[in-house]
């Protein structure tokens, strides 16, 4: 017998380069545990169907059970010559009960097999996606609630806009994430059917029970059409482009740390367990972590592109591209856990410079949407409002001056409309408070959406 699934048809080796290219185990290896919980889904569901006897039933799931300890123990070799994980698992079932582990791979395929791998594997993967997520969450509403009243600027085109609240501005984070984790439930509600009884493309001979499987394996249902069943990657498709998605967020927050923490900012500091130093200049505190996050994002949008790339092209059913798929979602996965982490573990310890902060939004004119809006209470036109705020602007900055500190003679000239009374009133602290209503940026708005949101995040966890 060949050692290879496939040999009977070949008289000659496959050549030793092509071996070692064609093999996928350094990547399939560790879905291991789904190989195994397949394959004991499928006995049962065989011997059930009078296709398999029960020795050879009982043989399979000790045996399988033996495999499992030594991958469990490190003791097991993955060989390169068995090609997956699936032909690695099944030829060391063979050769400790004999026939039985032949037995094994009836009314299946390989194509069938990897394809209810990996949803298995991702699945589970997508749940801890979705925990991460949580966890990142819930950091940032507890700095939202500890800053729900911290001032800071608005930017829109980077530059100072509006005052707004730290904690508005990080719970925006909060309503990102959380379209992140919608995004990764749904593409999970969709993969949650099972191709096993797909066989290599057309389905088997053999009278199996699909609905047993599927439903062992925990999935809603199998999948419909056996083509389809094999040559599926939609779902990895919609994870990747959840994952990026994701990773684009992270990034965004990434950058802001980033600018935050320079020395032209200096409006956070993050904690020394997250940032490196320089080798030439010893005062140099780098943030890497929020660096390297913002790198990894495109590292991720690269296996989106390199998995739609991959897929465009190909004709129905299984073929070999696909066996690209893993290595793509794999490293996207470990990559945006790994990111989601590093941000829950480092932002509890971010340190804010209050005053800072507050004094970057007294500056740059950010009240001056406000003191249009004083104008337009007065009766007075919003486009006659905005260009009379417009040239108090203009004199202020020849002047080295905040809106607040025009005088009445000042206020005059520019327009009779306008009064010493109206700039005076002008502070960060009422503009903010004055956008009191919901998704606005009054601390005590900011505080009725962090309650809201630790209710919701508790319900997760329920």
């Amino acid at each position: 017998m060949s050692e290879k699934p496939w040999g009977g048809r070949f008289e000659s080796p496959t050549n030793e380069f092509v071996e070692a290219f064609n093999a996928s185990i350094d990547v399939d290896a560790r879905m291991y545990g789904e190989d195994i919980a397949g394959s004991r889904a499928h006995a049962r569901m065989l011997c059930k169907q009078g296709i398999l006897s029960a020795d050879d039933l009982d043989a399979i799931l000790h045996g399988l059970d033996e495999v499992s300890a030594e991958i469990e123990s490190g003791e097991f070799e993955f060989k390169i010559a068995l090609e997956d994980v699936h032909m690695n698992i099944e030829s060391r079932l063979t050769a400790k009960i004999g026939d039985a582990g032949k037995r094994l791979h009836t009314a299946r395929s390989r194509n069938d097999q990897v394809a209810t791998d990996t949803r298995l594997y991702l699945r589970t993967r997508t749940d801890t996606m979705v925990a991460y997520i949580r966890k990142l969450q819930g950091v940032l509403v507890t700095l939202a609630e500890t800053h729900a009243a911290t001032i800071m600027p608005g930017f829109t085109h980077l530059q100072t806009a509006q005052p707004v609240t730290l904690g508005h501005h990080l719970l925006a984070y909060v309503e990102m994430f959380e379209r992140d984790s919608g995004r990764f439930l749904d593409a999970r509600r969709r993969m949650n059917l099972c191709p096993l009884g797909s066989a290599a493309l057309a389905g088997t001979t053999f009278a199996i029970d699909r609905h047993m499987t599927a439903s062992e394996l925990g999935f809603d249902g199998p999948t419909r059409n056996s083509l389809d069943g094999v040559s599926d990657r939609d779902f990895i498709i919609e994870l990747l482009a959840a994952a990026s998605i994701c990773a684009v967020h992270l990034s965004r927050l990434a950058e802001e740390l980033i600018l935050w923490m320079s020395a032209q900012f200096r409006f956070i500091d993050l904690p020394d367990a997250f940032c490196t130093g320089s080798s030439i200049m010893p005062q140099k505190k780098n943030p890497d972590m929020p660096e390297l996050v913002r790198g990894k994002a495109g590292r991720i949008i690269g296996g989106l592109v390199a998995m739609l790339v991959t897929v465009k092209g190909l004709p129905l059913a299984y073929n070999k591209d696909m066996q690209e798929d893993k290595t793509a979602i794999f490293d996207a996965f470990d990559n945006l856990q790994g990111s989601l982490r590093v941000f829950g573990d480092m932002l509890p310890g971010m340190r804010v410079n209050i005053d800072i902060l507050h004094a970057a939004a007294s500056s740059g004119f950010a009240t001056a949407t406000d003191l249009a809006d004083a104008l337009v209470r007065a009766g007075v036109p919003f486009r006659d409002a905005h260009e009379i705020v417009g040239k108090s602007v203009g004199h202020c900055i020849k002047a080295d001056i905040e809106l607040h500190q025009m005088d009445a003679a000042t206020c005059h000239q520019i327009d009779p409309r306008l009064s010493a009374e109206m700039v005076g009133a002008l502070s960060v602290e009422a503009c903010v408070a004055a956008r009191d209503h919901i998704g606005g940026t009054a601390p005590s708005q900011v505080t009725a959406q962090v309650a809201l949101w630790k209710k919701q995040l508790e319900n997760h966890h329920a």
